[in-house]
């Protein structure tokens, strides 16, 4: 890592309330805070988010863009920088080899492909999948990006979020139609939110592939936004199978969930 020519004061690096050092503790919550505001933010939005002062946030930001996890852009706003790509692409590796186990259980039981993906700023990423055995399956390549308004796993990891963030997030993606059946409009997609919120699960039904049909949950309490499915085709995964194939999927996320707290593969 490039040496930092911003030093934190002695009050910054003092333990913070979790027994880490207190600089630390803040430069990760900042990163995350830009995550969440879609990856660029200026140091005031930062700082009526956060409650910090702006000169603590400064000499944080000045640290991490003298490492490469921050970039300022022209317009004097910051923007994550290029360093966290290599982190997060081997936390995703590794994630998504913790979760195979768990997908192959789903696919024993359903029968059907098993996923994991993840909300990855305005997108979703696959990191994870076990083929279904039948000679007619779904299958979606690890690392595909798609927008989260037309997937089963994006409705289940936006259902929690604010609606004003749901909203913001929909108006930069502009909601592009993939078949005939996804939702294109922020009422419709903010409702089909609410009834995962009812049900505890989400559908895909025709939205992102005609004939195809997925089931999502998100895995309570992971480090990251991440779900897990099951895709099929329409004659197998019907509504008659969904009954049967939820709590099967929500047994697993929990399981999952739990693995992923004590960071050891099943």
């Amino acid at each position: 890592m490039p040496p930092s020519s911003a030093s934190p004061s002695a009050a910054e690096a003092k333990p913070g309330a979790s027994g880490g050092v207190q600089s630390l503790e803040r430069a990760f919550d900042l990163l995350e805070r830009m995550a969440d505001a879609g990856g660029e933010v200026g140091l005031s939005e930062l700082s009526t988010s956060s409650g910090l002062p702006l000169p603590t946030i400064h000499r944080l930001m000045r640290t991490l863009v003298a490492c490469g996890y921050v970039r300022q852009q022209p317009n004097r706003r910051y923007a994550l920088g290029p360093r966290l790509i290599r982190l997060g692409e081997s936390s995703s590796r590794l994630l998504g080899t913790w979760a195979r186990p768990f997908l192959a259980r789903l696919v024993e039981e359903t029968g059907e492909t098993a996923n994991m993906a993840l909300l990855d700023g305005d997108e979703i990423v696959y990191v994870a999948q076990v083929p279904s055995r039948h000679a007619v399956r779904m299958f979606t390549e690890v690392g595909r990006r798609v927008l989260p308004h037309s997937t089963g796993v994006g409705k289940a990891l936006l259902a929690h979020h604010p609606a004003e963030e749901v909203r913001a997030l929909l108006a930069r993606t502009g909601m592009p139609a993939a078949t005939d059946k996804t939702i294109t409009d922020p009422d419709r997609f903010l409702e089909a939110l609410a009834d995962v919120r009812r049900l505890g699960y989400a559908v895909d039904d025709n939205e992102q592939e005609i004939g195809v049909r997925c089931l999502a949950v998100p895995v309570p309490n992971s480090p990251t936004s991440a779900a897990i499915s099951i895709s099929g085709p329409t004659g197998r995964v019907t509504e008659a199978s969904t009954d049967k194939i939820v709590p099967v999927l929500q047994d697993v996320a929990a399981q999952l969930s739990v693995a992923l707290a004590n960071q050891t593969p099943a």
